[in-house]
């Protein structure tokens, strides 16, 4: 109870009104940071399975790109930003990256983590060539990964780096991603206490 503005509840109406999150969203957070499996209706053991599989992979997937953008491969991808007016705050808070101009750099990189290349498959990180090989979707491109309201990392838009086509590629939609169910920084601009959003066309 807040003796200051009067508000009461439990743990669960805490996280609905601090994270701004509908009542499953909050428990399923909480169930998250207490390490607990949350009981999900509507999909089975083996589905559930393979929804935590493809949102660990896009964690790591993540990681990995936010440290090439560091690395000597990710300087163009760096050099970009920053000419953007990016600060290292802003790029570190969005979780930004660079995918390396390599046909195979993050395969390579989440197969020594354990995860299966089909599952980079599904998940939209790999393509296949119609003649049984992988290659990275995303390659020599600045990298915006699409996180949603319980902070879980569910996709990636990358924007090229000099004239190549498509300018921006994003992920395609995967039993974790929806394109027309999400908004890039959504995450961060629930917390806003202004009481208005602003829809820009881009991630920049």
């Amino acid at each position: 109870h807040c003796f200051g503005c009067g508000k009461g509840g439990g743990v669960l109406s805490f996280v609905m009104e601090l994270e701004n999150l509908p009542f499953l969203d909050a428990a399923r957070l909480l169930a998250k940071r207490a390490g607990m499996e949350f009981p999900e209706q509507s999909m089975d053991e083996a589905s559930r399975r393979k929804r935590g599989r493809l949102l660990a992979l896009n964690k790591e997937a993540a990681r990995y790109f936010h440290a090439q953008l560091y690395a000597p491969a990710g300087q163009e991808g760096l050099d970009y930003l920053r000419g953007r007016g990016l600060s290292k705050r802003t790029i570190t808070r969005f979780g930004l990256g660079y995918a390396p101009d390599s046909w195979d750099s993050l395969l390579r990189a989440m197969t020594q983590k354990g995860f299966e290349k089909r599952e980079l498959l599904d998940a939209g990180l790999a393509v296949d060539n119609k003649k049984g090989g992988l290659y990275d979707r995303f390659r020599g491109r600045v990298i915006f990964p699409i996180i949603d309201l319980r902070g879980d990392v569910i996709g990636f838009g990358g924007r090229v780096l000099g004239d190549g086509t498509p300018k921006y590629l994003n992920s395609p939609d995967s039993p974790v991603f929806n394109k027309s169910r999400n908004l890039f920084a959504l995450n961060l601009a629930k917390t806003t206490k202004l009481g208005r959003l602003v829809l820009t066309e881009g991630y920049m």
